[in-house]
C-alpha cells in the first residue's frame, strides 16, 4: 500500500497498522465478491444517482474494483482505494477513469469534486474522522459528501450471508450509529444536510426486491440495511455583501403595493423589488406602475405573468432577478417585510442554502390563520419532514430565500418533478432536497391581512396538497 510521504508519518501507529491490515486483506487473490454483490451495488447506485447529475465530477473513496463507481452518473469519475489489486481491477473495468492507490486517511489529490462518495467505506475505516478531515482538500463550497453505512440490526444476517457465500467476507467492522456519523462529520467540519434509510431486501428475486425496496422500505425505515447521509462543508465566514432580489407575486393586492415598497428594507449590497402581477380584477397593475414611478430611488421591476398561479409568478420573477440572493415576499404582507433581513443573513452567512419561513413558532394575530388551517399546516410539516429527510416546520409559508445560482441549478433539473406545483413552495422545497441543499427554518411573526381576501381555497387547495404529497413521495421516497 502507498501512503504519501507527506502524511504517512502523521498517522498514529494503530491507524497505520490497521491500514496495512486492510490493504493486505483486499490484496488477497483469494478474495471474491459474493454472488449477491452486483445486485446490491446496482441498488445503491440507483439511490446515489438520484442526487448526482450527469455532468458532475465524482470521487469515490474506497472504490474497490469500481463496481459501484462505474454505475454512477458523472462526467468525470475518480476512484481511490488502499488496495493495489483492487485498483488494478478497477482500471480494467473502467479504462477511461482515473484511479489512485491511497488510503482515505492519507488522501493527497490536487483536485476538487462536486460529489464525494463513501459507500460502506467508514464501516471498515481505520480513522473515520481523519478521512472526513482529508476530504476538505478535495472539496469546494458546493461539494456534497454522500455516504452509506451499515445498519447494525443486520449484523446477524450479514454474518450468515458471509458464511453462505452470498456476501463477501469482510474485516472487523466499526460500530457506528447514525448519531456517531453525524457527530464525526461535525467534528471534521461537515454538516449533515439530510439522511434516509434504504434497501430492505438486498437480493434480486423475480421483481420482489423492487416491490419491497420501493414500497415497503420507506415505511419500515428502522429496519433497512443501508443508512444514507449527505453532508456539506461548513461555510466559511461571509467575504462580501450580496445583492438581493425580492419577488412579490401580487393578485388583487392594490392596497398593499405601497407598503411592500416602503417597508422592504435595503439589504446587502443593494435590493431590487420585482412585482409580478397575476390577472387581478382590481387596480393592482396600475398601482404597481404608480408606486414604481413614485420611488425612483428604489430598483423596482414591474411584470405581468402570462401563466396562472403563484408558482408561475414566482418562476417569472426569479427568471428576471439579477440579485445574488432571491427571495419571495407575498403581497398580502402577512409576513412582515421588516423580517426579510433574517432570510438574507441566513443565506449570506452560508448557514442555510434554502431559508424557509415558519409561521408556527411565535403567537399569531387573532385572524392570521384559522384553526383548521393551523392543524393542516402542522400535519403537513410532519409529512414533509419525513419526505425531505430534514426538519421543515412550515411548508406553506410564502417567504423563502436562496442563492440565485442554486435556483438556476434547481430550474435546470426541474424536469425530474415536472411542472406540478401551482403554489411555487413545493417546487422549491423538493428541488432543494434533490440538490442536497441545507434547508433551515426561519421563524417569523405572522400578521393579519389588512387588505383584500386570501387567494387560498381551504378545501380544494387542501386536496391539491394531498395529491402533491403523494406525488413527492413517489419521487423522493418510493423510488
Amino acid at each position: 500500500m502507498h501512503l504519501p510521504a507527506s502524511t504517512e508519518t502523521l498517522l498514529p501507529p494503530l491507524v497505520s497498522s490497521r491500514l496495512q491490515s486492510l490493504a493486505a486483506f483486499y490484496d488477497d487473490p483469494a478474495l471474491q465478491l459474493g454472488w449477491a454483490a452486483q445486485a446490491y451495488h446496482e441498488m445503491l447506485a440507483r439511490y446515489y444517482n438520484l442526487q448526482i447529475p450527469q455532468d458532475a465530477s465524482v470521487l469515490e473513496i474506497g472504490c474497490g474494483d469500481a463496481r459501484l463507481l462505474h454505475l454512477l452518473h458523472g462526467k468525470k469519475r475518480v476512484g481511490v482505494d488502499l488496495s493495489q489489486r483492487q485498483i488494478q481491477k478497477a482500471r480494467e473495468r473502467m479504462p477511461g477513469a482515473e484511479f489512485h492507490v491511497q488510503a482515505g486517511e492519507a488522501l493527497a489529490l490536487d483536485q476538487q469534486f462536486d460529489f464525494i462518495i463513501l459507500s460502506e467505506t467508514i464501516n471498515h475505516a481505520a480513522d473515520v474522522q481523519l478521512i472526513f478531515e482529508r476530504l476538505h482538500h478535495v472539496s469546494h463550497i458546493g461539494t456534497r459528501l454522500i455516504l452509506n453505512f451499515f445498519n447494525h440490526l443486520w449484523r446477524p444476517l450479514s454474518a450468515l450471508a458471509a458464511l453462505t457465500g452470498m456476501r463477501t467476507r469482510r474485516p472487523e467492522t466499526n460500530w457506528l450509529s447514525h448519531d456517531d456519523v453525524r457527530n464525526l462529520l461535525a467534528l471534521s467540519g461537515w454538516e449533515e444536510v439530510g439522511s434516509s434509510t434504504r434497501i430492505l431486501f438486498p437480493f434480486r428475486a423475480f421483481g420482489l426486491d423492487a416491490v419491497i425496496n420501493r414500497w415497503l422500505a420507506p415505511l419500515l425505515s428502522p429496519f433497512c440495511l443501508a443508512i444514507f447521509s449527505s453532508a456539506r462543508p461548513l461555510p466559511a465566514p461571509p467575504g462580501k455583501e450580496l445583492n438581493v432580489s425580492v419577488i412579490v407575486p401580487a393578485r388583487n393586492e392594490a392596497g398593499n403595493i405601497q407598503a411592500a415598497v416602503s417597508r422592504t428594507p435595503i439589504m446587502g449590497a443593494g435590493t431590487e423589488i420585482i412585482f409580478v402581477e397575476g390577472h387581478s380584477t382590481d387596480d393592482t397593475w396600475a398601482e404597481i406602475q404608480r408606486v414604481s414611478q413614485a420611488h425612483p430611488d428604489r430598483r423596482i421591476t414591474c411584470l405581468q405573468q402570462t401563466g396562472k398561479g403563484k408558482g408561475d409568478a414566482v418562476r417569472a420573477g426569479f427568471a428576471a432577478a439579477t440579485g445574488d440572493v432571491v427571495m419571495i415576499l407575498d403581497a398580502d404582507l402577512t409576513v412582515q417585510p421588516e423580517e426579510l433581513p433574517k432570510f438574507y443573513a441566513a443565506i449570506a452567512s452560508g448557514k442555510a442554502e434554502f431559508a424557509n419561513g415558519v409561521r408556527l413558532v411565535y403567537p399569531m394575530q387573532e385572524q392570521a390563520m384559522r384553526f383548521l388551517n393551523l392543524c393542516a399546516n402542522k400535519a403537513f410539516s410532519l409529512i414533509f419532514s419525513w419526505l425531505l429527510g430534514q426538519p421543515v416546520k412550515d411548508t406553506l409559508c410564502g417567504t423563502k430565500a436562496m442563492l440565485r445560482q442554486n435556483y438556476e441549478r434547481l430550474a435546470a433539473g426541474r424536469a425530474y418533478f415536472g411542472d406540478f406545483d401551482p403554489f411555487g413552495d413545493f417546487d422549491l422545497l423538493f428541488g432543494s432536497e434533490k440538490l442536497g441543499l441545507r434547508i433551515m427554518d426561519v421563524p417569523i411573526h405572522y400578521a393579519d391581512r389588512t387588505y383584500g381576501t386570501t387567494n387560498i381555497h381551504r378545501w380544494s387547495h387542501g386536496w391539491l396538497l394531498l395529491r402533491m404529497v403523494w406525488f413527492a413521495a413517489r419521487k423522493l421516497k418510493f423510488v
